[in-house]
């Protein structure tokens, strides 16, 4: 089960406000365990508050800063900072920091999905004016098991 992908053949996808999200290991190559992915995003990117029904979800801000938002309490994350979110927890984020880059890891796999769904592989050209809309991402949160709970905080 063992595996191993170079920096180059890792999907890039465009994800929100035109950051991006690496997909570094997927339930394909893990058997189903876990899904590994970094984004690299900006200042003021946020997801919706959202909760997971599928998977824990574990992040680490490997660089910059950011508000996070659990059950409704806002804390401050610091360079360095983890975060672990059991399925079924309300949560949300927002970097304060001009760019930041989280590593986010999965248990079981299958969140990157939603990823590939909504967002667009970086290897394709990029249509003119393209960004994701709160329909595809709707339809993407829907399938993959994620219930969006309300605008970006």
């Amino acid at each position: 089960m063992a595996y191993l992908a170079q920096p180059e053949q890792q999907q890039k996808l465009e994800w929100l406000d035109g950051g991006e999200f690496a997909v570094l290991l997927d339930s394909a190559a893990t058997a189903g365990q876990l899904t590994v992915g970094r984004f690299s995003v900006r200042k003021g990117e946020a997801p919706p508050y959202h909760l997971h029904t599928r998977e824990d979800e574990v992040f680490m801000l490997v660089k910059g800063t950011a508000l996070v938002w659990c059950d409704d309490e806002e804390r401050e994350l610091a360079e360095g900072g983890i975060v672990f979110l059991p399925r079924n927890v309300p949560h949300g984020y927002r970097i304060t920091s001009d760019t930041a880059d989280l590593l986010m890891i999965c248990t079981p796999g299958g969140i990157e999905g939603m990823f590939r769904h909504a967002g667009r592989d970086k290897s394709t050209p990029r249509p003119e004016g393209y960004e994701i809309s709160q329909d595809v991402m709707a339809e993407a949160a829907d399938r993959y098991g994620q219930i969006i709970l309300g605008p970006p905080r």
